[in-house]
């Protein structure tokens, strides 16, 4: 099943990409590898989600924030490429924590973007990724993800 099938079939509605706050692009396609810029957690009405992880947010609501940053992604990756369907395979995710210094769950929050990934593309969505712990991240949003995506052909 197509990518594009898949994104219905499971009901996901991509958000807009969002417009970059300095001065970089959302992606950069060089050759087959597309890089997709950092993106934080949006609600539906593409407000800044933020907060600690370990303070007053927890694994399950940061997992739910990674797969929110995924579909960030996702919607750039569409932007670029014209369809989810040029996707050839995710290459590696780095995905970043707000978190209290003796939070030891990094990987767990990071997973919410991950298993969107794997849902979406199925194995060509796994992928190499390291999920760090941030005593801070920019304007306090709570998770920060950015990847590198190859492109078919």
């Amino acid at each position: 099943m197509s990518a594009e099938a898949r994104l219905k079939e499971l009901g996901l509605v991509l958000p807009a990409v969002p417009k970059p706050v300095a001065n970089y692009l959302p992606y950069r396609l060089a050759g087959n590898l597309l890089f997709l810029a950092g993106q934080g957690p949006r609600d539906e009405k593409g407000a800044a989600l933020t907060g600690k992880l370990g303070a007053e947010i927890g694994i399950d609501e940061g997992y739910r924030r990674a797969r929110l940053v995924g579909l960030g992604l996702l919607a750039a990756m569409r932007d670029a490429l014209g369809s989810l369907d040029r996707v050839d395979f995710i290459v590696k995710l780095l995905g970043m924590v707000n978190a209290v210094p003796n939070f030891n769950d990094s990987p767990k929050v990071i997973n919410g973007c991950s298993d969107l990934f794997v849902e979406v593309f199925g194995d060509a969505g796994r992928h190499a990724r390291s999920a760090v712990g941030n005593v801070m991240l920019p304007n306090q949003i709570s998770v920060e993800i950015e990847g590198i995506v190859a492109v078919k052909g």
